[in-house]
């Protein structure tokens, strides 16, 4: 299995590696061809600031700009420099410019050239580059060419912009074989990483396979160890049986108490996430009114520091601070009752718990623009443990909420309806967030699986509720997907 893991991450790997290649000699000529480009457009300003600041005859100023020009180079150790044609004719022809600037073929400087003529490899490049200009002004060309300093051709691209004024083409190019150096020394650093990075793995993947044969040694010790010292006991006389069922007894207890403590670190834990979700919802809830409270004394002190400050106003303001304080307060009740266990049945009517749980998370639904719709009979009754029942109702639109945030969906929404069915009330609770993607569906229910990052997620509510529906009510928690989402049921008895 190791070799097997190894093998697809080391293809797998290279894989990534050729189609990182592939995409970063893309970008590279992308962004060379912005380069030579931005190039073209920085002399062509240069231009129209000489030609329209200068008080002296366009004659000398082009002559200023042709001195100018041929000492212009971009980028140092580079094959690029600036080349400029005078056109006469934009049509082509065997005259159809000279050459006014170019560094690289002083023997072509004041001559005539010729849109017929052909490069290394037969291409009329001066032709093309023409027909574009004709067109939208401007151009990139790819033709062979002779390098600066080398006798050799070389491929080269070039972006060429005509600037009407003067009749001027202004163009600039940089040679492939330079872009290829650039790109093979990128392309030795990525490939140095990726080897450095597979070695390092499979480094790891033979640690973990010599500590996985390690383990299962010591287990196989261990499990034949623990056999022999069964196959002694049950050679042994009938009062020895006795005795170890007895102590098998004595065992299964133990493993019972272990598990009802177990059980009481999840309820504690849960009522300890509770806790701390009802801090973060006060905390939604307070930010409001207490930004208004800070612009009620802001607007008092205002008044003092002016000397305005008169009864009447200041009785304005103390009743507008009194009433969002009486809102907090009543805030702090709702929450407490909430959080107050009762251990007593009583009989409550379901939209009004549903209402109770709104209060509590409602400000961070609102924050996130998520739509709620409530379909509830405001007659419906149940007559069971209002506090847990809330609490369950408060995990999923809880989980709901997570889910349609980690999903960004567009208009999320929530979905609360109810119906009676079978001395029952089912109250279903779905949203549009894209259902459950594990199996079987009912693996959300065990302790500890969540399908949240570990800051987010802890695996302990919906394990909880299902606690709390089925053993505490006498009911049922059911999920199952729809077109849109997720939808639990929560199935409680009337009576």
């Amino acid at each position: 299995m190791i070799a097997s893991i190894s093998y697809y991450y080391v293809k797998n790997t290279y894989g990534d590696f050729d189609r990182d290649m592939k995409q970063l000699v893309n970008d590279y000529y992308t962004t060379q061809k912005q380069i030579i480009k931005k190039e073209v457009d920085v002399v062509i300003d240069i231009i129209n600031y000489k030609a329209l600041s200068s008080t002296e005859e366009e004659k000398y100023v082009k002559e200023e700009m042709v001195r100018l020009l041929h000492n212009i180079s971009f980028q140092e150790g580079k094959s690029n420099y600036v080349f400029v044609y005078e056109v006469e004719n934009l049509e082509g022809g065997d005259k159809f410019a000279k050459m006014l600037v170019n560094p690289n073929r002083p023997d072509l400087l004041g001559k005539y050239l010729s849109s017929n003529y052909e490069d290394e490899n037969g291409k009329k490049f001066r032709e093309e580059f023409l027909r574009l200009i004709r067109k939208k002004g401007d151009a990139f060309t790819q033709y062979a060419y002779k390098k600066p300093f080398e006798n050799e051709i070389k491929q080269k691209l070039s972006y060429f912009k005509y600037y009407p004024n003067w009749n001027w083409i202004v163009a600039a190019g940089i040679y492939l074989d330079d872009i290829e150096k650039d790109i093979e020394k990128r392309k030795s650093v990525l490939e140095n990483k990726v080897k450095k990075q597979v070695l390092q793995t499979l480094f790891l993947f033979v640690v973990f396979l010599s500590v996985a044969i390690v383990f299962s040694i010591l287990v196989s010790q261990k499990i034949e160890e623990f056999f022999n010292e069964y196959k002694e006991k049950v050679q042994k006389k009938s009062d020895d049986l006795i005795e170890l069922n007895k102590n098998l007894g004595l065992r299964v207890q133990e493993e019972l108490s272990k598990n009802r403590e177990k059980e009481q670190i999840l309820v504690q834990k849960s009522k300890f996430i509770a806790l701390g979700e009802m801090i973060s919802n006060i905390a939604h809830q307070w930010r409001q009114p207490l930004s208004e409270l800070s612009s009620v004394l802001m607007a008092i002190k205002f008044k003092h520091t002016m000397g305005k400050l008169d009864n009447e106003f200041l009785q304005t303001k103390t009743s507008e601070a009194d009433r969002l304080l009486e809102y907090m307060s009543h805030t702090i009740e709702d929450f407490r009752n909430f959080f107050m266990p009762k251990k007593e049945k009583e009989e409550f009517l379901i939209f009004d718990s549903i209402q109770s749980v709104m209060t509590i998370i409602g400000s961070a639904l609102k924050e996130n623009n998520i739509s709620v719709n409530i379909d509830v009979d405001k007659k419906a009754k149940l007559n069971t443990f209002l506090n847990e029942y809330e609490q369950v109702v408060l995990n999923i639109v809880s989980n709901a909420k997570d889910v349609l945030i980690q999903n960004r969906v567009i208009n999320p929404t929530i979905d609360l309806f109810l119906k009676q069915e079978n001395d029952a009330m089912i109250l279903m609770i779905q949203d549009n967030g894209g259902g459950i993607q594990v199996s079987p569906k009912s693996k959300i229910f065990e302790p500890y699986f969540t399908t949240k990052d570990d800051s987010h997620g802890t695996g302990i509510g919906l394990y909880m509720s299902k606690i709390i529906v089925e053993k505490n009510m006498r009911g049922k928690l059911k999920v199952k997907n729809t077109q849109t989402g997720a939808c639990f049921e929560i199935i409680v008895p009337i009576v």
